[in-house]
């Protein structure tokens, strides 16, 4: 038995800040961890794109994933590396590729969560096709959107069925400006989703494997005052916050998304999850600030854990046991610990813990030290130049390093 190399690859397309972060990070921590009698070492490189041979070899224990969602030939050459080289890789691509928000809503109102009442509506337009004008003089049906926001009540909102990005989401208050959304929709298949009024808390819960952060989301906010600074304490109960872990890794696990964001609505002592299909959220400094550093650790934590046992692939995803809960005669609460307990079993809560408490036990200090440094303020000043104009990269730059300050000042408090 000897040393042994597990190799991390990062597949990236506009990061910046965060992957620079994650290799100081892991180099900082200088890992020698020992794994069935051998010592393992841990390597980062960037996955570069280029032609592949379906039948080469892969060299990447683990990789983690930031292109599938929009980059083809990335995501082709990680599903062949999965199908033929063992490859693990988060996310599932084959999940990210299929099940978009209109599936999420499906699936989790059949598990009982408390989803807005959402209606799916054809598009205003369509491509050019030789077959379209028989199939809908044959098949389509006249309908009339407004009638729909009198069923599920006004305000509502029109958003496209596939989401991403807050594109093209339209709060609509009466018929005519649903006529007007919907005319100006064009191909876009669309949701109609009925709205939480007056609720008095938007969370959006990240989960990160079996790790998760609440935040305190106001989305009217520019950008980068969307995550607050409020402190979890302040706007979550521990039940309550409890409620969200188990509301986030119910639907991760169901579709093999290991990390991903799920936004819900507070009102009346009810949870509404409403945003949910988001299996590669932000992990950029200039929205996160505050919370980037609990991010990039916990990037650091799932990935070395993933590394050093060679966590094995689910390239299927099973849902029977979830839909065999559901069937059961549980209040909702009691369906939600038993979906829970199969995310936990599924993301290996219990292996994971103790493998950073026995591994990671520096991390948070290594961090700590690590976003006080040049090379990390450099990073969240490489971010900003790529995405502010030239005048404001230095007031955001302090801004944003300001805020991780602050972050490093409440973990010595």
């Amino acid at each position: 038995m000897g040393e042994v190399v597990r190799r991390i690859g990062l597949s990236l397309g506009a990061d910046l800040c965060w992957p620079l972060c994650f290799e100081h990070i892991v180099r900082k921590l200088d890992l020698r961890v020992p794994v069935g009698g051998d010592t393992l070492r841990f390597e980062v490189e960037r996955v570069t794109i280029e032609p592949f041979d379906l039948q080469q070899p892969c060299r990447y224990d683990v990789v983690v994933d930031r292109l599938t969602h929009w980059y083809h030939t990335s995501r082709e050459w990680i599903k062949k590396s999965i199908l033929m080289n063992d490859l693990y890789v988060f996310n599932n691509p084959w999940s990210v590729q299929s099940n978009e928000k209109h599936s999420t809503y499906c699936a989790m109102m059949q598990l009982g969560m408390p989803i807005p009442g959402t209606w799916m509506i054809p598009p205003k337009s369509y491509e050019p096709n030789p077959d379209l004008k028989p199939t809908l003089a044959r098949y389509a049906k006249l309908f009339d959107v407004s009638k729909i926001g009198d069923q599920l009540g006004w305000p509502l909102f029109m958003k496209p069925y596939d989401g991403g990005g807050w594109r093209a989401v339209t709060k609509v208050d009466h018929a005519e400006a649903a006529w007007k959304a919907y005319e100006e929709s064009g191909k876009a298949v669309m949701h109609v989703q009925a709205a939480v009024k007056d609720y008095d808390r938007f969370v959006r819960c990240i989960g990160f494997g079996p790790q998760t952060h609440c935040v305190l989301y106001e989305p009217s906010a520019p950008l980068h005052d969307r995550y607050t600074m409020k402190p979890e304490a302040e706007f979550l109960s521990g039940a309550d916050r409890e409620h969200l872990r188990k509301v986030t890794l119910t639907i991760n696990s169901f579709f093999g998304w290991e990390f991903n964001s799920c936004e819900s609505l507070h009102k009346g002592g009810v949870w509404h999850p409403i945003d949910f299909a988001n299996p590669c959220p932000d992990s950029q400094v200039t929205s996160l600030h505050l919370h980037f550093p609990w991010l990039v650790k916990a990037y650091v934590r799932w990935t070395l854990f993933c590394a050093a046992y060679k966590r094995k692939m689910r390239k299927n995803l099973d849902w029977a046991p979830f839909y065999e809960v559901a069937a059961r005669d549980l209040s909702y609460e009691g369906k939600l610990d038993a979906y829970a307990a199969i995310a936990d079993e599924r993301f290996e809560t219990a292996r994971f813990d103790e493998f950073c408490a026995k591994n990671l036990s520096h991390l948070d200090e290594v961090a700590w030290e690590f976003f006080g440094t040049g090379e990390a303020k450099e990073a969240v000043r490489l971010k900003v130049a790529a995405l502010f104009p030239p005048e404001e990269v230095e007031r955001f730059t302090e801004l944003f390093w300001s805020r991780i300050g602050e972050w490093r000042r409440r973990e010595r408090a």
